[in-house]
């Protein structure tokens, strides 16, 4: 008898919280099922370790953020609209993903260490070409103004949108769209050409 997907769906969303509340080296296995109501050894019958149900946290998190992204980077858009939609969807993995968001910003670096999780420098790299790209494209096209660092701006905007899953809740006043537009009501128009 295999474990339906929906319990293992609710464990490691069970798993995300706690690593995102205690962190992941001082989380335990015994921690996670406490939280699960269940005994330590039973989360072996869904998952092979700790760092197997991290894995999949964080994956499934990267998944769909690149899903969102690829998507919104096919669409041709132009680079101010691009930078709209990425802020956009990146909020909705927030609300989709809050405690997955807050591991990765805490674990990555160390994490990107270990074998398992190469994929996360892979990803960041993709994630920094995505975005210096796009406000490289606004700069040259005159839709962002010439005297900005792009790196640094760069750094700004992902800092900026991803400390969000640091207070936000789903189901909250605000739905991810309109947190969205207000970010980038406050950004864009200081990086905008003044006109």
């Amino acid at each position: 008898m295999t474990p339906s997907p929906a319990r293992r769906g609710e464990l490691l969303a069970t798993a995300a919280e706690v690593f995102a509340a205690q962190g992941y080296n001082a989380t335990t296995v015994r921690k996670i099922a406490d939280e699960a109501g269940m005994l330590a050894g039973s989360l072996y019958y869904h998952f092979d370790s700790k760092e197997g149900i991290l894995d999949e946290i964080l994956s499934t998190f990267l998944d769909e953020l690149w899903q969102g992204y690829d998507a919104v980077l096919a669409a041709g858009l132009g680079p101010r609209e691009t930078i709209e939609a990425l802020v956009t969807e990146s909020f909705r993995e927030i609300d989709r993903h809050r405690a997955a968001v807050a591991i990765y910003q805490k674990e990555s670096r160390h994490l990107a260490q270990q074998e398992r999780f190469s994929y996360l420098v892979e990803s960041q790299e993709k994630f920094e070409k995505a975005w210096l790209g796009t406000l490289e494209r606004g700069v040259a096209a005159q839709v962002f103004r010439s005297d900005l660092d792009i790196r640094l701006t760069y750094r700004f905007v992902r800092d900026t949108v991803w400390v969000a899953a640091s207070w936000y809740r789903p189901g909250g006043q605000h739905s991810p769209e309109e947190i969205a537009r207000q970010y980038l009501s406050m950004v864009l128009d200081g990086i905008a050409v003044r006109t």
